[in-house]
């Protein structure tokens, strides 16, 4: 302060976890400046507000006028005028306690302020749970001797509450009232392990605790309370991947001890949560809620509503899963539950997925990040990533896989032991890296199958995906006899938050690779079913593709060409812009955006738009058939024959001096390479000679070569040439093919030459 005292002034923030004592330091801060004659501003966010909120509070108490309009982003007070008027005063402090609070909208502002510091008499303190990057930052940590902070605590309490508070001031005030208000015949350090709250995200190992309630359970004489103490070890024991026989066997003990304890219970929910424990967790869930709605626990009543809908979900009950979220959702709107109600509505997010509302999904998603902010939930980040990642799977293209295959590598490093590698690996997939990908499905199998937990099923079907793209039949099989006993289940991530498709299409698939066709497609035909049942397009659009593959292994060609169209349909319908399994023996060219996709075998290309390949569609559409270059430039079909004259030779006339005209205009704007103008007289130029053929008619005649035909058939030779060499830098095989098949001159053709597919999907 004595620096700011003398015109330097600064920012400093103060980073540090909830109880550490952050505000209490900030206050301290408040009490000396005003103690020596600093003028003192302070605020925090307010949760569900604009982050402007909090500065427009400051910009009031500075004196300053038109506030509103700051507030609203409009007026004289923009945001320079407002930091200038925040650090325009002489000897004066700005606290902000908790401004990461105030999502982007705070921090935005603050950075402009901190700018403008060094010149002025204006300190500002603000508080943050994160790193905010924007100079000086205080990081506070737990206090190695609690002594000082709990005088009147006995000093054989002091072990127990450092371990269960980390050191946290705040926290460990509280657990030091909640000690003094323990029943008289329990231990202290047995009180604090039942009270003590888990710090760590989703699947993070909590070792403090962990550590706490090891050691309770040796001091724990009380059956209930030793029940307790085994439930809650067994529920925190989720987070390590390799503790699934020792969860099972603590919580076997602790039912055995409470059996109708509605904590244990809970915390079995967690114990087992696993494919295998799907039937269980529905029983403990209905169980849960029968006894909170006797005891009228209304917090307990919801989370047996979520648990049941999980389990639903998991059984593939779908009907019954989105009655037991809308009961949720209603139970957590009416109690005020505002994470219960940003958790209903991510779920609300996985359905729209599901059913390739992928629109619907992404504005979802977009309301749970910002309801989510508003009231600080742990984890939003995760959540809001699983529900934009089920969509990017179907709606994604090579930037946003790659920017997802980043944040499950980044998991991976974070949370050893979950399987987000396997997430990783089906991305690779998709990117066309399946060397890649084949490599970690190597280094991840043996791990997965010995594995359990709530990403466990997704990890096995993700990696069955990988194994069906690159033909590793070796781990096929092994994954084929993992995910065999959950047939007819829907494959199921964590708590719902994700779904992809049910078990049985990963079946299907498997068993193909392994020649196993006639499972394949009944595997195939019950998935289809299931997906048609519950509405889950996109998935039935994979499917689909995947039975055509099993009926043409099987010899059933019609059928399953009937089945590859019908998915294709299905998945221009929903804007699909994911790659579907194609068959071996068909090549595809397609729209993408503003480009093409064609893919043929192991070859795979991306092509920006041009007339070559609107006129390669065309050839490839009706194989062995000739289509005149005139037609190929206008775009439309041939007249049939006999359709008589509709100008008389005068008009007739004017149209072709029209396209006269027309052609130069287009060769003058390619030598001024005025691509807009070279558009607009090629379109007409299209029109022009579209109505001029259908006025006139072909009657059974062939028709003379005329310059129009003559300029048709070199435009249409050089476009397409164009179009097969850019194939061919990308797909060299296919580029061959087509080099070789495609016929040009007056009329051209697609006249297929060896080495090309059986036929084209355009």
């Amino acid at each position: 302060m004595g620096r700011t005292a003398d015109g330097a002034g600064g920012l400093v923030t103060v980073v540090g976890p909830a109880g550490s004592g952050k505000t209490a330091l900030v206050a301290a801060v408040a009490d000396r400046a005003r103690a020596r004659g600093f003028e003192v501003l302070a605020a925090s966010p307010v949760l569900g507000k604009p982050g402007r909120l909090v500065w427009a509070q400051l910009l009031h108490d500075a004196g300053a006028s038109d506030v509103d309009a700051f507030l609203a982003g409009t007026g004289s007070l923009d945001a320079s005028v407002a930091v200038q008027t925040l650090t325009a005063g002489t000897r004066r402090l700005i606290l902000v306690d908790a401004v990461d609070a105030g999502g982007p909208a705070a921090i935005e502002i603050l950075a402009l302020v901190a700018a403008r510091l060094v010149a002025s008499s204006t300190a500002v303190v603000v508080t943050a749970c994160a790193p905010l990057g924007l100079g000086p930052e205080l990081v506070l940590t737990g206090l190695d001797d609690l002594a000082e902070l709990l005088p009147e605590v006995p000093a054989e309490w002091l072990p127990a509450i450092h371990v269960a508070s980390r050191g946290m001031p705040g926290p460990a005030l509280v657990l030091a009232r909640q000690l003094a208000d323990r029943p008289p015949d329990r231990d202290p350090l047995v009180h604090l392990a039942l009270h003590a709250s888990a710090r760590e995200e989703f699947l993070a190992v909590d070792d403090a605790l962990i550590r706490l309630l090891e050691r309770a359970l040796s001091q724990a004489d009380d059956g209930r309370d030793r029940a307790r103490l085994l439930a809650r070890l067994a529920r925190e024991l989720l987070s390590d991947p390799l503790a699934a026989n020792r969860r099972r066997d603590l919580i076997d003990q602790a039912v055995a001890l409470a059996p109708r304890d509605a904590d244990v219970l809970d915390a079995r929910l967690h114990a087992l949560w696993d494919p295998d424990g799907a039937a269980d967790r529905l029983a403990s869930a209905s169980e849960i809620i029968e006894l909170a709605r006797s005891s009228g626990d209304a917090a307990r009543e919801r989370n047996g509503l979520f648990w049941r809908f999980v389990a639903l979900m998991e059984l593939a009950r779908v009907d019954e899963a989105e009655v037991a979220l809308a009961a949720f959702d209603r139970a957590a709107t009416t109690a005020g539950d505002g994470d219960g109600s940003v958790m209903a509505l991510s779920r609300y997010a996985m359905l729209a997925t599901l059913r390739g509302q992928f629109d619907s999904a992404l504005a979802l998603a977009d309301e749970v990040a910002e309801r989510a902010r508003q009231i600080g939930l742990p984890d939003a980040e995760r959540l809001v990533d699983a529900i934009r990642g089920g969509v990017v799977i179907e709606w994604g293209d090579e930037t946003t896989w790659l920017a997802g295959l980043a944040n499950f590598q980044r998991l991976a490093r974070r949370l050893p032991g979950h399987l987000f590698e396997a997430t990783a690996a089906g991305i690779l997939v998709a990117l066309g890296r399946r060397a890649e990908a084949d490599a970690e499905l190597e280094r991840m199998l043996p791990r997965v199958l010995a594995a359990s937990g709530p990403r466990w099923l997704g990890a096995v079907a993700q990696l069955g995906r990988v194994a069906v793209e690159t033909r590793n039949t070796g781990a096929a099989a092994r994954l084929y006899d993992a995910l065999r006993p959950y047939n007819g289940r829907l494959v199921v991530w964590g708590g719902a938050n994700a779904t992809d498709g049910p078990v049985s299409h990963y079946l299907g698939r498997l068993a193909l690779l392994l020649g196993w066709p006639e499972r394949a497609v009944e595997h195939l035909q019950e998935a289809a079913a299931l997906e048609e049942s519950i509405g889950a397009l996109p998935a039935l659009a994979h499917t689909l593709a995947a039975l055509g593959d099993a009926l043409t292994a099987r010899g059933d060609v019609a059928r399953a060409a009937e089945l590859h169209r019908r998915a294709g349909d299905l998945a221009n319908r929903l804007a699909m812009t994911v790659v579907l399994p194609v068959p071996a023996d068909e090549w595809t060219l397609r729209r993408d955006e503003d480009g093409w996709v064609l893919e043929a075998g192991d070859e795979r290309a991306r092509l920006a738009d041009s007339l070559g390949l609107h006129h390669l569609r065309a050839l490839l559409a009706v194989p062995g058939r000739d289509i005149p270059a005139l037609d190929l430039v206008a775009g439309g079909a041939v007249p049939p024959p006999g359709t008589a004259p509709l100008l008389d030779a005068a008009a007739v006339a004017a149209y072709r001096r029209r396209l006269a005209d027309l052609a130069a205009e287009m060769d003058a704007a390619d030598a001024a390479g005025d691509a807009t103008r070279g558009a607009r007289a090629d379109e007409e130029h299209r029109l022009v000679l579209a109505e001029l053929r259908r006025a006139t008619g072909r009657g059974g005649r062939v028709r003379r070569t005329t310059a129009e035909s003559e300029r048709a058939r070199v435009n249409v030779t050089r476009t397409l040439r164009a179009a097969l060499d850019r194939i061919a830098v990308g797909a060299p095989k296919a580029g061959a093919h087509l080099h070789a098949s495609i016929r040009t001159g007056l009329a051209c053709r697609y006249e297929p030459a060896d080495g090309g597919p059986a036929r084209w999907r355009v």
